[in-house]
């Protein structure tokens, strides 16, 4: 038997040509330290027959650190990376398992009040970051490759409605109200605002290019203007950000958001569901789907048919998109106006007779 608990941990020792190689495990599950011996046997088995890469006790920030600096990481993958190697930096890499990261887990659903599906995500990209390790030769196999995850639920979210909508852009700050309309009308996220360059709209063809995005599907899409944001941009500044705040990039929107919902009076909605409004308004136009998910950058965004991926969404299709969404909301608008005039005429009489 190669496996000895003490201290309520396991420490494994291989002999191998009668030289014995000595490997503490860091679990007390006898489950787990059975798969960290065997990738140790293979650790011992691969430096035995080639030269090897393999570093399997490097601290995981050193890993999280390469994985940056290597030109593999999007800005979503990175703000994930750099909140991973707050729990885990200091943990070597052949202590890395799936108890860890159901601890991981707990912690943050109990502790920081996140999500599962938060975790999730998390738990996505410090699986990724393992890959990368593999593919560098740090490691002969990736712990966390069969993770499970929780599944993502189905979620009721949010929609700004078109009567909370000119509340909420009057309540806003002077900076905030432009953010409004461009989330309403464009469905870009809130960190593609903060990051867009005037250089990169076209007034004359009346179109935005976004070019900053957090996934590689997202950055370098066309979005078509409604008449609004062609208005709205005519008076922004025509040279390097758009959107700040005191001529300083913006960094959040939380507090002066958050300010204009409760002055509003509306119910609270995040600002991402602006993004969200935007897309569920696009459907109720009757745009398909392949179409809004050009629009909001999400062409790459799940797995997709055969057919799907030779579909190139040409520049006159998202103009009749935006054409349609600006069509609707019009109607919508129009039958606002009729319902309130209705119920107006309605409690005139009775108001008279009092």
């Amino acid at each position: 038997m190669s496996l000895y608990k003490r201290g309520g941990k396991y420490t494994s020792y291989i002999c191998i040509n009668n030289v014995r190689y000595a490997r503490a495990l860091g679990t007390g599950n006898k489950q787990e330290a059975v798969r960290r011996e065997i990738e140790f046997r293979n650790e011992l088995d691969a430096r035995r027959s080639t030269k090897s890469n393999l570093e399997p006790e490097m601290r995981f920030a050193e890993l999280a650190t390469r994985f940056l600096g290597s030109g593999l990481a999007t800005p979503y993958s990175t703000d994930r990376v750099k909140k991973l190697i707050r729990h885990f930096g200091d943990t070597p890499l052949n202590e890395i398992g799936k108890p860890l990261a159901n601890e991981y887990r707990r912690m943050r659903v109990q502790t920081e009040k996140v999500t599962d599906a938060t975790v999730d995500h998390d738990l996505g990209v410090f699986r990724r970051v393992l890959f990368y390790a593999l593919d560098e030769g740090i490691l002969l196999s990736n712990p966390l490759s069969r993770v499970r995850m929780s599944g993502l639920r189905r979620v009721r979210r949010p929609v700004l409605s078109l009567e909370e909508e000119p509340l909420l852009i009057e309540a806003a700050a002077a900076h905030v109200k432009p953010l409004i309309i461009s989330g309403l009308d464009t469905g870009m996220r809130r960190g593609e605002l903060f990051s867009q360059l005037a250089e990169d709209v076209d007034l004359y063809q009346k179109t935005l290019a976004v070019t900053h995005s957090k996934t590689r599907g997202g950055e370098l899409r066309i979005i078509p203007l409604t008449g609004r944001m062609v208005t709205l941009l005519s008076t922004m500044p025509r040279k390097g950000l758009i959107f700040t705040f005191r001529a300083a990039k913006l960094e959040t929107l939380r507090g002066s958001w958050w300010t204009a919902i409760r002055n509003s009076g509306i119910r609270p909605i995040q600002f991402k569901q602006l993004r969200h409004t935007f897309n569920t308004r696009l459907m109720c136009a009757g745009v398909i789907e392949d179409v809004r998910m050009e629009l909001m950058g999400h062409s790459q965004g799940r797995p997709r048919s055969t057919n799907s991926i030779y579909t190139h969404i040409d520049l006159p299709i998202l103009r009749q998109a935006i054409r349609r969404l600006e069509d609707w909301t019009a109607e919508q608008l129009k039958e606002i106006d009729r319902q309130r005039t209705e119920q107006q005429q309605l409690q005139a009489p009775s108001e008279s007779t009092h």
